[in-house]
C-alpha cells in the first residue's frame, strides 16, 4: 500500500456525527421541497375521497362538512395547504434557477431564505384561515 493511501484512510472520520452538521439553507429548502412533494402525493389521496363522498349525495355532503368541525381534520387540511403553498414557492424558486438566475451561492442562499420565509407566511395565513 502506497504511503498516499494509508494517509487518506487516517484522515476519514472514524464516527460522522449527523447532529453537528449544518445544513445550508438551500439543501433544506431542496429536502423539505421533496418531502412536500410526497405529502402532496398522499394528500391527493385524502382529497379525492372526501370530494368523492361530498358529491355522492346531499347527506354525505353534511357528513364531510361536519368532519371539518373536528381539529385533527382541520389541522390535517392545513397541513397539506402549508406542503401544497412550500411545494409551490420553492418549485418556483427551482424554475427561476432552471432558467438561469440565482444559481450563485449568495442569490441562491437568499431566494432559499426568502422562499422559507414565504412559505411560513403561506403556512399562518392558511392556519387563519382554516381554523
Amino acid at each position: 500500500m502506497e504511503q498516499s493511501e494509508q494517509n487518506v484512510k487516517k484522515q476519514r472520520p472514524v464516527h460522522l456525527n449527523l447532529q453537528t452538521i449544518r445544513f445550508p439553507a438551500t439543501a433544506i429548502a431542496s429536502i423539505l421541497h421533496r418531502v412536500s412533494g410526497v405529502i402532496m402525493l398522499f394528500a391527493v389521496g385524502i382529497l379525492i375521497w372526501l370530494l368523492n363522498e361530498s358529491l355522492a349525495s346531499a347527506e354525505s355532503f353534511a357528513g364531510v362538512q361536519s368532519l371539518f368541525d373536528n381539529f385533527i381534520v382541520k389541522f390535517i387540511v392545513w397541513g397539506i395547504l402549508t406542503a401544497l403553498g412550500y411545494h409551490l414557492i420553492v418549485g418556483l424558486r427551482h424554475l427561476v434557477m432552471d432558467a438561469g438566475y440565482w444559481e450563485e451561492l449568495s442569490s441562491g442562499l437568499t431566494s432559499a431564505k426568502v422562499a422559507i420565509g414565504l412559505s411560513v407566511v403561506f403556512s399562518i395565513i392558511a392556519g387563519i384561515w382554516v381554523w
